[in-house]
């Protein structure tokens, strides 16, 4: 694959794209001298009792392109970041809100006892390539965002940064630090459908390098769905000493604790007449419909710990150590609820139904990580050289008892009656239980060179060594049957990355990732001698810093190719890698001031989605007489819209009062390989208004403002309605 950069032209179509001729007009510098930022770029002074100066959208630099602040025009993949600022804005309290803003991103419902964020990039599933700073976060939770500065997406396999996974990309969660600025901020949130939330920030100077930081938040929120709440809360404390010296520690925490009903949705009919020219669809019911019982019970109790050492020996060499340890305890208790296999769009709902069955389970994860890393820069002639090098050990353990219900009542698909789980209902715990093991050493190295000044070449390996150790305990006896398997893997990263001035660069990158069998720390018969998967990426791009980096564009192509996919034999029933999947795509994105007062979070992606070759085949016959209607090879992927795109944009009105908006939209996705059910496109509209001055800020958020009908998250078996219309108004007062 090649490209032609010219770069007038693609400076200006990507500002025509998003309808800024007059800025498309200014946007012609040849020199980093001549990029003079119009007066519109400087900090914003305004009259007294104001704001003194203005947040901005452009984030500045990213930790997530590495293992140490880069910006962004040297990551040569595609990265983008929800900050801080647009958080606050769009009144975001939980991760999946705020990758709202971040097109190619969809919401999968959870299966197969998966729960919590379950997330998809690039047409692959990232539910265990969430991290925060840098750590993975592998607990099954809901994430709040109380105790973010930002929230950083990188795009593509990042094995050789991140370890095993990462085939559509990373998200990285960025914890708010502690600096040498004493300052407070409390904010309460009061909301339709009787949503209540606080959040406190609090930090503190304790000396002229030390500081200590606390961010809280507690929350009670309902919803226009029936029945579900939230009740949550959680703390994150830390302190920094060194701060500015060469030796940095950092100590902090994250505790939270969510009680809350949590909501399966709506099931989907696909019975046997169901095709790709006929899928199936959710239910048509009304939107507030709750098919649970309303003492269901999400319960999640978070506990993360890190300490982090810095030293500096001299502006050439750095090096640091991290160690983080986590405990997700997870208390599940949800209904789901299936449709006899006859039902179709036509049946009237009223004479369905529907079956329901409680998932109740107990889950405990743990994490414990240590990485250390050695910072060098050097040169060779003319070549300098930014290199990177660490080693990584880590262990992982899963637990998960489920339990088993018998008497559990139907209930009427168009008019379910509400109430808790009934006495005649019986609970039995499973038989068995599982309790695994994995533990994973790695070591990379990565360099940056500096072939020119215009000419960058990033390059770098990773070996990871991934022992996974799987045991299924049999309650009454004890007896264990244990599956085990050690995976090494080798993976890569390589860009060439092109800067003709301060303000252009263009790149080309490759990079590979793999999943082992057991990447979600769980392995059965079949999977147990199943090597990993391995995926590969090839992006060509471009990005621009202009006006002094305040306002960013971005655009890429990009093809990431999964050539031993696992699929399923459907005769024998084992897993074999004989399938390939692929994901062709394009994407937009602005970041930043437009003008003085006008800032704007937006992009576009396209998805082209393959299933290359699969074995997989639908059965409806039985498993003596198997008939297949159909199959997956030649289908999109399933959760992956074609088009998808982003807008949030703020205004200044005046000194005080700033108004925004903005739309999310999502193209049709199918929920299977089979293409047997589908959910349908949305556009969702928000808007808001604030109030501002130097101490306090009022700000009404309006969500959903077209009280649009639409599916948010959907996996094979259910999709859950999203808010309908609502309104949030919240108080921020800083001291």
């Amino acid at each position: 694959m090649t490209a032609r950069f010219s770069r007038r032209p693609l400076v200006l179509s990507l500002l025509a794209l998003h309808g800024l001729p007059a800025l498309a007009e200014e946007a012609t510098p040849t020199t980093p001298e001549t990029v003079a930022p119009p007066q519109v770029m400087q900090e914003v002074m305004v009259t007294a009792g104001a704001v003194t100066e203005q947040k901005s959208y452009t984030p500045g630099v990213s930790t997530v392109g590495g293992k140490a602040p880069a910006a962004l025009r040297d990551i040569p993949q595609s990265v983008m970041v929800v900050d801080r600022a647009v958080m606050d804005d769009q009144a975001v309290a939980s991760l999946t809100e705020a990758l709202r803003n971040v097109p190619g991103i969809t919401i999968s419902a959870g299966e197969g006892g998966n729960i919590g964020d379950n997330i998809n990039l690039r047409g692959y599933s990232a539910r265990t390539d969430v991290y925060v700073d840098g750590f993975r976060d592998r607990g099954q939770y809901s994430r709040d965002t109380f105790a973010l500065d930002a929230v950083e997406v990188l795009k593509g396999p990042a094995s050789m940064l991140f370890g095993r996974g990462s085939t559509g990309g990373v998200i990285n969660q960025v914890s708010k630090k502690p600096d040498l600025e004493t300052r407070g901020q409390i904010g309460v949130s009061v909301g339709t459908d009787d949503y209540y939330r606080t959040t406190f920030d609090y930090n503190t100077r304790i000396s002229d390098t030390s500081a200590f930081r606390i961010a809280a938040f507690g929350q009670d929120t309902q919803s226009t769905r029936d029945v579900v709440e939230k009740k949550d809360f959680g703390l994150a404390p830390s302190i920094s000493f060194g701060i500015g010296t060469p030796t940095e520690v950092l100590m902090s925490a994250l505790v939270q604790r969510n009680r809350d009903i949590p909501d399966y949705g709506f099931p989907l009919y696909r019975g046997a007449l169901t095709t790709p020219e006929n899928p199936g669809k959710p239910i048509a019911a009304n939107h507030d419909n709750f098919y649970g019982f309303t003492d269901d019970s999400y319960d999640q109790d978070i506990n993360v710990l890190n300490a982090s050492v810095s030293h500096r020996f001299n502006d050439a060499v750095r090096v640091q150590n991290r160690l983080q340890y986590g405990e997700y305890e997870t208390y599940a208790s949800p209904t789901t609820v299936t449709l006899p296999t006859s039902v179709t769009a036509s049946t009237p709902l009223d004479t369905v139904t529907g079956t329901r069955a409680r998932r109740e389970r107990e889950l405990r994860d743990s994490t414990l990580y240590n990485q250390t890393d050695l910072f060098v820069k050097f040169d060779t002639g003319a070549i300098a050289h930014h290199l990177m090098a660490g080693v990584e050990v880590g262990r992982d353990t899963y637990e998960n008892q489920a339990y088993l219900w018998t008497g559990v009542p139907t209930t009427n698909m168009a008019d379910p009656v509400y109430g808790p789980m009934p006495g005649s209902a019986t609970r039995t715990t499973s038989a068995t239980r599982t309790d695994n093991t994995a533990e994973t050493v790695a070591v990379y190295v990565n360099d940056q060179a500096d072939l020119t000044e215009q000419l960058k070449l990033v390059a770098g390996v990773r070996m990871d060594r991934y022992d996974l150790e799987a045991d299924t305990i049999t309650n009454a006896t004890g007896a264990t049957q244990r599956y085990s398997r050690v995976d090494e893997m080798t993976s890569v990263r390589g860009g060439l990355v092109w800067q003709p001035d301060a303000v252009q660069s263009y790149y080309a990158s490759y990079g590979t990732s793999f999943n082992p069998s057991g990447e979600t720390l769980t392995m059965s018969q079949s999977t147990s001698t199943v090597a990993p998967e391995e995926s590969e990426s090839f992006e060509i791009g471009a990005k621009y810093a202009l006006y002094n980096d305040a306002l960013q564009l971005a655009t890429a192509v990009f093809r990431v190719d999964k050539s031993n996919a696992r699929t399923k034999d459907p005769l024998t029933g084992f897993t074999t890698l004989d399938g390939n999947t692929r994901v062709d795509g394009f994407e937009a994105s602005v970041a930043g001031k437009l003008a003085e007062k006008w800032q704007m979070l937006a992009g576009y992606t396209y998805l082209d989605s393959e299933i290359v070759a699969s074995k997989d085949r639908r059965n409806v016959g039985s498993s003596s007489s198997p008939v297949y209607d159909l199959y997956a090879e030649g289908n999109h992927m399933a959760n992956v819209p074609t088009h998808s795109a982003t807008l949030w944009t703020t205004y200044g009105i005046s000194a005080n009062w700033e108004i925004g908006g903005g739309a999310v939209y999502m193209a049709d996705r199918f929920v299977d390989n089979y293409e047997a059910a589908v959910i349908d496109d949305y556009t969702r509209y928000d808007a808001t208004l604030a109030y501002l001055q130097k101490k306090y800020d009022v700000r009404l958020n309006l969500q959903n403002l077209g009280n649009e009908e639409y599916f948010e998250t959907a996996s094979t078996g259910r999709a859950t309605p999203a808010k309908g219309r609502g309104a949030i108004m919240t108080l921020t007062y800083r001291f």
